[in-house]
């Protein structure tokens, strides 16, 4: 078991305050990726990278593992998830560490479960895949959707649209941002994330609940406790 799952909890949310930290059934919203992450087994590391002190401590009551803070260079709002990855990888190689994937697991998707990690794993190992990124299907079919000039005119949108029934469309799916496995791979000078032959993971819509908004928590709850 050499994989490790990383959780980006950067502080100073701008839409929502202190998000990742935010109470979400019982329980601090980074909480639920981290035992997600654990109750999975598949890791021998659950790492929360984050550049606050405070969300460090909480992360670690919450069982994660924070060796280290973020830098500068990945704490602002430029940096990529991939940049933080890649950050924490070399951190843990300096410490001796190196991992066959890499799992990283946005704190907003606190509805992924544990066994949506192992059924992302599982497709990896049947696809003999470098990437596996989690999907679900969407609410409605791009083909009722339209963008609108200034006259709000239908004209266009009527020439291509269908009257089909939504039953024989087609299915269509999102990333969900819920799940991203990636095979690592070590060189003396890089680190290379793998994403060359990369699957997706059809997720259940309910559990696919990205939250960035305070109605998107109140839905996440309605969910929960439902």
């Amino acid at each position: 078991m050499n994989h490790i799952a990383i959780i980006p909890a950067r502080s100073g949310s701008k839409g929502l305050k202190d998000k990742n930290i935010k109470e979400l059934h019982g329980k601090p919203l980074l909480a639920h990726s981290i035992l997600a992450a654990r109750d999975s087994g598949l890791f021998s590391d659950v790492m929360v990278s984050t550049d606050s002190a405070y969300y460090a401590r909480i992360a670690r009551e919450c069982g994660a593992d924070v060796p280290f803070l973020r830098s500068e260079e990945t704490s602002n709002d430029t940096a990529g998830s991939w940049d933080v990855v890649k950050e924490v990888l070399w951190e843990y190689r300096k410490r001796g560490k190196e991992f066959q994937t890499v799992c990283l697991l946005q704190p907003t998707s606190p509805l992924r479960k544990a066994e949506d990690i192992v059924g992302g794993y599982e497709e990896m190992k049947k696809k003999h895949a470098d990437a596996i990124t989690s999907v679900c299907e969407v609410d409605h079919s791009p083909l009722w959707t339209m963008t609108l000039d200034s006259t709000l005119s239908l004209e266009e949108f009527r020439k291509r649209t269908t009257s089909m029934p939504r039953q024989m469309l087609k299915t269509y799916y999102r990333l969900n941002g819920a799940l991203y496995i990636r095979k690592v791979e070590y060189g003396a000078e890089e680190i290379k994330i793998l994403c060359e032959k990369e699957y997706a993971y059809r997720m259940d819509r309910n559990r696919s609940v990205d939250i960035d908004t305070a109605d998107d928590f109140a839905f996440a709850e309605y969910l929960m406790e439902k």
